[in-house]
């Protein structure tokens, strides 16, 4: 059995999907950086980076980074599909992971705090606002520039749901990013929309966002 190191609402919830979508039996242990409990002192021992989502297997080998995840979930659940079996599919798949990782990921931290990202920032909370600004914007650029990569067909990754899809629904779902491309690029949030009605994706939703 996996143990799933997440908190609600955070990026663990798209690795809870892909458990879901290959029908492999896990349990969460709910702990975060920012939420830290006496769960936390474990998930220190298995990453000490203390990230969440951190995927633990039957033989304790500990798994972090969500895109590498998912990788590792469709390459070792090949049945779940979360990696197409066509090598093109696969492909562009593993493509919009590492695009969403690198891109769309990565500036949720800086948004969160951007204090780490400007010497002397802690304390002017004008040059904080202005850098969530800037990053903010730069966010909803790359979904911009997602949205006309992978267009639904009907999903992100060709014929059948996949890792992109779910982590797609997820990351997609902070800072501002559905409101913007509900408003720029409409016909990727209707894919969102059918991605998170699948029924194997809408329960870890309500899950994770109870009142959405």
């Amino acid at each position: 059995m996996y143990t799933l190191y997440g908190k609600a609402g955070s990026g663990s919830a798209a690795v809870e999907a892909a458990l879901v979508v290959a029908r492999e039996p896990f349990r969460i242990v709910e702990t975060a950086s920012w939420a830290k409990n006496d769960a936390y002192a474990d998930l220190l021992r298995v990453n000490p980076l203390g990230q969440v989502p951190t995927l633990v297997d039957d033989d304790n080998n500990a798994i972090s980074e969500s895109a590498a995840i998912l990788m590792h979930l469709g390459n070792v659940h090949p049945d779940s599909k979360l990696l197409p079996g066509k090598m093109e599919q696969r492909a562009q798949v593993v493509r919009g992971l590492v695009f969403i990782a690198a891109n769309c990921y990565s500036a949720i931290s800086i948004i969160d705090y951007p204090e780490r990202w400007c010497e002397d920032a802690d304390h002017d909370e004008k040059v904080q606002q202005r850098i969530r600004a800037g990053t903010r914007a730069r966010l909803h650029k790359h979904w911009e520039m997602f949205a006309d990569v992978f267009a639904g067909k009907p999903w992100l990754g060709g014929e059948e749901l996949s890792a992109l899809d779910l982590l797609a629904v997820v990351v997609s779902k902070w800072a501002g990013s559905r409101a913007h491309v509900e408003r720029h690029r409409p016909a990727f949030h209707a894919t969102l929309a059918r991605i998170e009605a699948h029924p194997d994706v809408a329960p870890v939703l309500a899950r994770n966002w109870p009142a959405s």
